[in-house]
């Protein structure tokens, strides 16, 4: 009975036991919600007071950045009409009449005529592109001479796209374009950088940027010409790595036109077609000069000119045998002007060296002697002829 009793009075005991733990549990939740609303509310208002501070100083900084850009843009403002009111002095103290100079003064002064001068006796014919290039030494000559009398200057778009076949001369007047800008100041060095697709694209992700950047580099101060230009865009594929260095480049020449000159070039067809698909570069481009083919004529002399260059005389005969050559050689495949002539001229050479030698070591002819003057002569049979170059067929040896 007892242990009953003993039982029963623990199971009551036990039953007022859990009733009492549930009362605490109870207790003890509110006890934790307590201390988590006031953990909540410190939580809570200690960063409404550093927003709060922090607010404060931001706008204390903001109002004070707007207070000096507004005394900048006044300052700029004044700055301006002093410069304006200097520059309507100057020019109210200068008589109308006030001599500058001469445009040959200037010309031969600067050393511009020396390089137009070596323009014309680089290239034959080609005068719609000598007279461009006379222009654009003109423009500059006048801008530098009302900068003399300090009158508003500002340096024009000297970009530039050539378009011709190859072996027109568009490297050369690339690099004498160089030296007149140097020369009028306009560049530092007037150097010329040449550079394709191979020179500028990468082969992976990460690999196009740091190429472009590379040859602009090399470029700067000068003149960077950019051979075949349509190949760094191909319409074909949106994930070509051209499109890349095409917007490098297009960026310095909006942002750094006062350090480099780019130069595009290429077959005209080719380089309409590009621009069209480019054309934010069409726009930056300020001379677009097309170089045209050679007539045979003009080809010939450019043989002479190569030869004259390098100590050789060609023969009357062998400049006739030479100019069908060339009228023969201009109807076949892979035709490129001055470069198809300088290979010819190198094969002549090669021909009258080959004859020389020969001659020396059977002695047939002056006892084996060669004088100053067979060193120095190209002769008929040195030339590849027509009859020669068609009986070759595909087989196309210059």
């Amino acid at each position: 009975m007892a242990a009953f009793v003993g039982a029963a009075g623990s199971a009551f005991t036990g039953g007022r036991t859990n009733d009492g733990g549930a009362v605490c549990c109870k207790g003890a939740r509110g006890v934790r919600r307590s201390r988590a609303v006031v953990q909540m509310q410190t939580e809570y208002e200690t960063p409404v007071t550093r927003r709060l501070s922090d607010a404060l100083k931001e706008r204390d900084v903001e109002a004070r950045l707007e207070r000096e850009e507004a005394e900048k843009r006044e300052r700029e403002e004044i700055e301006r009409r002093e410069a304006r009111a200097r520059k309507i002095a100057l020019m109210e103290s200068i008589p109308d009449n006030q001599p500058v100079g001469t445009v040959e003064e200037y010309m031969f002064k600067e050393g511009v005529q020396a390089t137009l001068d070596q323009l014309d006796h680089d290239l034959i014919g080609l005068w719609p592109v000598k007279s461009r290039v006379r222009e654009i030494a003109a423009l500059l000559i006048v801008d530098k001479m009302r900068s003399k009398l300090g009158l508003e200057t500002a340096v024009p778009s000297l970009h530039m796209s050539f378009t011709g076949a190859p072996g027109t001369g568009k490297t050369t007047v690339a690099m004498r374009v160089g030296e007149i800008l140097q020369k009028m100041g306009y560049s530092r060095k007037g150097h010329l950088v040449v550079a394709t697709r191979d020179d500028l694209v990468g082969q992976y992700v990460g690999h196009t940027a740091p190429k472009t950047k590379e040859q602009i580099k090399k470029a700067m101060g000068g003149v960077l010409l950019v051979d075949e230009a349509y190949y760094l865009y191909n319409a074909s594929n949106d994930r070509d790595y051209g499109q890349e260095s095409i917007e490098i480049l297009l960026n310095v020449m909006e942002t750094r036109k006062e350090d480099i000159v780019m130069v595009f070039a290429g077959y005209a067809d080719k380089m309409e077609r590009f621009y069209s698909y480019i054309p934010g570069m069409n726009s930056r481009i300020g001379n677009h000069i097309h170089f045209p083919d050679y007539e045979a004529v003009e080809l010939l002399d450019i043989a002479k000119v190569m030869c004259r260059d390098l100590e050789y005389i060609m023969e009357p005969n062998a400049e006739h045998i030479f100019l069908e050559y060339i009228q023969a050689r201009m109807q076949m495949p892979y035709f490129s002007n001055a470069r198809t002539v300088r290979n010819a001229v190198d094969r002549a050479r090669m021909r009258s060296a080959i004859r020389l030698f020969n001659n020396a070591v059977d002695g047939n002819v002056n006892n084996g002697m060669v004088s100053a003057q067979d060193l120095m002569t190209i002769t008929p049979q040195d030339v590849v002829s027509a009859q020669e170059l068609m009986a070759r067929g595909n087989a196309i040896v210059e």
